[in-house]
């Protein structure tokens, strides 16, 4: 059987269309977020100035602050990664349209917890 899986970006600032996901990150957290163009173009300008002013450290790469704990950050990456690749295989058994990367939608989440009584 032949499967055909169309996912559609919506911006997560205003409901319309969305032309692509960006990712940033700012105090050691990476974000990702479906973005117009036009916003896109809005998010890098209002970082221009800093991302000028600050020092690039590489594609991924974010200093870890200094405060924050050593080693526990991995097994809640790992485990989180776990729960959101089940959490997409699930989806697509049960209907529901879900990219394969990015933001799994806050719906399919709690469908997902629901179903699994959690």
């Amino acid at each position: 059987m032949a499967r055909q899986v169309i996912t559609t970006l919506i911006d997560d600032l205003d409901g319309q269309p969305a032309d692509r996901t960006v990712e940033f990150g700012i105090d050691g957290v990476n974000y990702t977020i479906d973005l117009s163009d036009a916003n896109a173009g809005k998010l890098r300008a209002a970082l221009d100035e800093f991302i000028k002013a600050g020092h690039r450290i590489g594609r991924g790469g974010v200093v870890r602050p200094v405060n924050r704990p050593v080693g526990r950050s991995t097994a809640t990456s790992s485990s989180g990664r776990d729960e959101n690749r089940a959490i997409r295989a699930w989806a697509a058994e049960n209907g529901f349209e879900v990219s394969d990367r990015g933001r799994i939608p806050q719906e399919v989440s709690d469908a997902y917890r629901t179903a699994h009584g959690r």
